[in-house]
């Protein structure tokens, strides 16, 4: 941005600043440090205010001095102004409002909305009265700083249609603000994906309003393609959301965002084994109470496959995932491999608890283990010796006759007469569920012959959760593969992070990030992150694709993991902010353009 002139105040608004929802939360602290780096004091993000979300994150500050009038305005007129640090990376300045005072106003902004923009708001829910009355409040605030700052050249970056209702006010107003606004995915994409339908192939077809009415997202649609005229300059994360808004909005993308990470946060490539041995040997343990009361296999030649998603069945590519594995379990069977692929899903979803009989499994299992701790010091010394004095060693030698008694006692009550492993770790709320459904009817039930398990893991992974206490990243790292075979991914950060960790995946050419690298690994021998076609081709294709890729996968020898390890950490650096920051600073540099 060295060749244009800079803003002299650059306010970014979003409703997850300080406000965990989703995908975009991550965007905006990952990059916090660059865009201090770039703007300083000058740069300030605005959110909403929700005190129970702000512990241990918001250091409230005395607002400067030329804030104060704007701030006081507002606060009038019953919208009261938080000012402080966010103790992030970077430590940006925060604006938060508190709304409260303006949500009895929202039914005449939705009308405001419906008068000047014909955005259809009746019958919408609070997902959608909240963030509209908050982003009301927004463009209110921005109107009073920049009527105190005249002279001033300022720039407003909105994020997602929740973010509309901002425009839409400093566009009523004729507020002389630059303004960027960035959709992370389509309202109507988004829904219509969910629902199945293969919009890429019938673009030209489709009625996008029709199309938002009869899936009940009208009121968002349309204020998102308000927005996205309104802004000076209009971006999206990728080039296949830009083809998306060009034909659901109305307007192409005038410059692709593409989402990065902060490399510096992850493991170096010369940590990566050694974590990956770690967590690997930790997650070993985990299988072993939860296979081994039913029947063993040779945990030495597991490979553990995963996926990581919101539970959008479709969406995420979960069910071509399962068709794949069904596959793959036939083909390692026939051949009689010796290989073992557990493939987790970690999915979130409503639970009733552990499952009964892993939650006795474990407990039998740390009992054992506990046990073997308070002689751990004695077998070690008698192996030594065993060595030393190059002597077999029996396990009566290592353990006295009552302790092999008792473990074999306690081994005896972990074993299960009755059944197969649980394809959940926990009970599901829900009577129906989509992926033990399909894991059912592709017969992936964890029967001892066959060569792929699966473990449903409907919690959102902590240190803590009674099961693999290992954290999120942690469970990434113990793993060889990873599966995001997306049909909508606007972007796809979780085969980002994956390759960040030094941990291979395959992904779609659906997904944002997936199409950006494309060309970058295509023919490579180890592109460490596969990228499969999925555009305009068949789920029996895609199936049929991705069943391939994870068989190539289980022939690879240690070292060719290896490499594909450190390709996929060398690729996840090619996305670091300190390189993907800069369309972020062309797009605010065009739209200084437009002042």
């Amino acid at each position: 941005m060295e060749k244009h002139a800079k803003p002299d105040f650059v306010f970014e608004v979003s409703w997850e600043v300080a406000n965990k929802v989703g995908g975009i939360h991550t965007v905006i602290t990952s990059k916090a440090r660059e865009m201090v780096a770039q703007y300083g004091v000058d740069y300030f993000l605005i959110g909403p205010y929700f005190k129970d979300k702000l512990a241990g994150q918001f250091e409230v500050l005395e607002a400067p001095a030329y804030f104060k009038k704007p701030f006081s305005d507002l606060e009038k007129e019953g919208v009261k102004v938080h000012f402080g640090k966010w103790l992030i990376d970077g430590e940006p300045f925060l604006i938060l409002l508190d709304f409260e005072g303006i949500k009895p106003y929202t039914n005449e902004i939705k009308k405001e909305l419906w008068n000047l923009h014909q955005v259809d708001s009746l019958g919408a829910g609070i997902d959608f009265d909240e963030p509209v009355a908050w982003g009301y409040a927004v463009g209110k605030l921005l109107a009073r700083i920049a009527g105190t700052m005249q002279d001033k050249k300022i720039l407003c970056h909105f994020h997602e249609w929740l973010t509309g209702s901002a425009l839409v006010y400093l566009a009523k107003e004729k507020v002389r603000v630059a303004s960027v606004f960035t959709t992370h995915a389509t309202a109507l994409g988004r829904s219509l994906a969910n629902r199945g339908v293969d919009f890429y192939a019938q673009f030209e077809r489709l009625d996008p309003d029709a199309e938002a009415r009869a899936n009940f997202v009208q009121h968002k649609h349309q204020l998102e393609k308000t927005a996205a005229h309104l802004a000076n300059v209009f971006t999206t994360v990728s080039e296949i959301t830009s083809l998306e808004a060009r034909y659901f909005l109305g307007r192409a993308a005038d410059i692709v965002l593409p989402n990065g990470l902060d490399i510096e946060k992850f493991p170096t490539i010369e940590e990566i084994n050694r974590k990956h041995n770690i967590q690997r040997n930790r997650i070993r343990k985990f299988l072993m109470y939860y296979f081994f009361p039913h029947y063993s296999f040779d945990i030495s030649q597991t490979l553990i496959f995963y996926t990581a998603a919101r539970y959008e069945f479709h969406n995420k590519g979960i069910d071509v995932y399962i068709d794949a594995l069904a596959r793959l379990n036939e083909k390692l069977k026939a051949e009689k491999s010796k290989k073992t692929v557990v493939s987790f899903f970690w999915v979130p979803a409503k639970v009733n608890g552990i499952h009964k009989k892993l939650a006795k499994s474990r407990e039998v299992f740390g009992d054992i283990q506990n046990s073997l701790e308070e002689v751990e010091e004695e077998m070690e010394d008698a192996i030594l010796y065993s060595l030393i004095a190059q002597k077999d060693i029996k396990v009566s030698e290592l353990l006295d006759k009552s302790m092999v008694l008792s473990l074999k006692s306690k081994i005896r009550e972990m074993k299960s007469e009755d059944g197969l492993p649980p394809l959940a770790t926990h009970e599901l709320a829900e009577q129906y569920d989509q992926i033990t459904d399909a894991l059912l009817r592709n017969r992936l039930t964890n029967k001892e012959e066959d060569r792929v398990k699966v473990i449903f893991y409907p919690i959102y992974s902590s240190g803590s959760d009674g099961l693999l206490n290992l954290e999120f990243y942690e469970s990434i790292q113990g793993s060889h593969f990873g599966v995001f075979p997306s049909f909508y991914e606007p972007w796809g950060y979780t085969p980002l992070e994956s390759a960040a960790l030094g941990v291979a995946s395959v992904t779609s050419d659906l997904s944002g990030f997936g199409q950006f690298f494309k060309k970058e690994v295509a023919d490579k021998e180890f592109p460490g992150v596969y990228i499969m076609e999925r555009m305009g081709k068949s789920n029996e294709h895609v199936v049929g694709a991705l069943a391939d890729v994870l068989y190539h996968y289980t022939l690879l020898s240690r070292r060719e993991r290896v490499e594909n390890k450190i390709a996929a950490y060398r690729l996840a650096a090619r996305a670091d902010w300190s390189i993907f920051i800069r369309y972020y600073f062309a797009a605010h540099a065009q739209a200084l353009l437009k002042l």
